[in-house]
């Protein structure tokens, strides 16, 4: 069939499976690229399949021949649907890894649920026998507890009063305000249940309970910031107070893991289009505008640097981890640096519908959202007749 991409709103309902493998191996070639370093032996990536956490398993596997088993939740395809993203990329992950001659194990199903967990905890006895890393990286609208039964849903909102904010619709290129209702503590508990550290922290014991957790193993969690700009609404909003509660557990984490020379730690990354970013107001703006002036800077970088620097120059260097005043390390430190943010805050105030084009790289925002879902790349041909069912 012919593969076209269907856009709703801030997702994108088809995905294209030659369009995501060579967006795989353009990280995976990349990376090759790369100084190799001596990582983890074996790793376990909890939301392997987009963004973040597919970047860290290629950086681990082509990087430092990492054995890696990633848990994701995807839909294959069916009927004259497609399979999802994550589905695809994963599929060529395992595929380029095995060609090489390393390990890739993939489990597919609801990492929060307490069979993915003893599904996962079997895998690693079986073939690996211990994990020295487990990289946590999961992103999810909702999070059924396994123990209780209930499911909890995360809001984007703001907390204590409305906010209004600027915001651009990616598609039309029309700038305007919006305003994001304040939650109730309801939300709040809610967003922080599905968000927080919680499963992170039910992952570890399981590990540890069933005696699959090396001595010495790390763990590591991924958050975000990010400017005064997004801050009412990101970081001073539920989803803010959901990663106040992901640092609070790695320092928790980190106290118990410390006793066997482990250690747990939270990495601070740069904003991404992200099919998680791309549904929060303001952030797309920030981006298009930030990506502008760091690509201006030549201090641009995708998911797979950001992950090549913080496994090749931070955990694993041999060198103490560098960490700011909450224990974080901090790979958004080009992003956060005070000329990037000055440039952006002085465009902020100015930009509108009619000079976006002209102030922001909202075309490279629109690719990038784009090359999620594998589409728009320039090296495939678009119009030949593709199957969709990738097993």
């Amino acid at each position: 069939m012919i593969i076209e991409p269907r856009i709703r709103g801030f997702i994108c309902t088809t995905s294209h499976p030659t369009g995501c493998a060579f967006a795989v191996q353009e990280q995976i070639d990349w990376t090759k690229q790369q100084p190799g370093f001596d990582g983890p032996k074996n790793a376990l990536v909890i939301g392997s399949s987009t963004g973040y956490g597919l970047a860290s398993r290629i950086a681990l596997t082509f990087g430092s021949s990492t054995s890696t088993i990633g848990v994701f939740f995807e839909k294959p395809a069916e009927g004259k649907r497609t399979a999802t993203a994550g589905w695809y990329n994963s599929v060529a992950f395992r595929d380029a890894a095995r060609k090489d001659g390393l390990y890739a194990e993939n489990i597919n199903g609801d990492a929060f649920s307490n069979e993915i967990k003893d599904q996962t905890i079997e895998t690693i006895k079986k073939d690996l026998g211990q994990v020295d890393l487990v990289v946590y990286s999961l992103a999810s609208p909702r999070r059924t507890h396994p123990d209780t039964g209930e499911t909890y849903s995360a809001v984007l909102k703001a907390i204590g009063q409305p906010y209004t904010g600027k915001t651009v619709n990616v598609q039309t290129g029309e700038v305007s305000e919006v305003t994001m209702d304040f939650a109730t503590e309801e939300e709040i508990d809610s967003t922080v249940a599905v968000m927080g550290g919680e499963d992170w922290e039910m992952w570890i014991s399981s590990l540890e309970n069933a005696g699959v957790l090396a001595s010495g193993a790390q763990t590591i969690a991924y958050t975000y910031i990010g400017p005064d700009l997004t801050r009412p609404m990101y970081r001073d909003g539920t989803i803010g107070r959901a990663k106040d509660h992901l640092e609070a557990t790695a320092r928790t984490l980190n106290n118990r893991l410390g006793g066997t020379g482990g250690r747990a730690c939270i990495s601070t990354n740069k904003a991404m289009v992200t099919q998680s970013s791309a549904a929060i107001p303001v952030v797309p703006l920030y981006i298009s505008l930030l990506y502008k002036v760091m690509k201006e800077k030549g201090l641009h970088e995708g998911c797979i640097e950001q992950m090549s620097r913080l496994m090749h120059d931070r955990l694993y260097s041999g060198n103490p981890l560098q960490l700011d005043d909450h224990d974080r390390i901090r790979i958004d430190d080009y992003e956060m640096r005070e000329d990037i943010q000055s440039s952006i805050n002085e465009q902020w105030d100015t930009v509108n519908t009619d000079n976006l084009e002209s102030l922001t790289d909202i075309e490279g925002y629109r690719s990038e959202f784009l090359k999620l879902f594998g589409f728009g790349i320039p090296e495939i041909d678009y119009s030949a007749d593709v199957d969709p069912e990738v097993t």
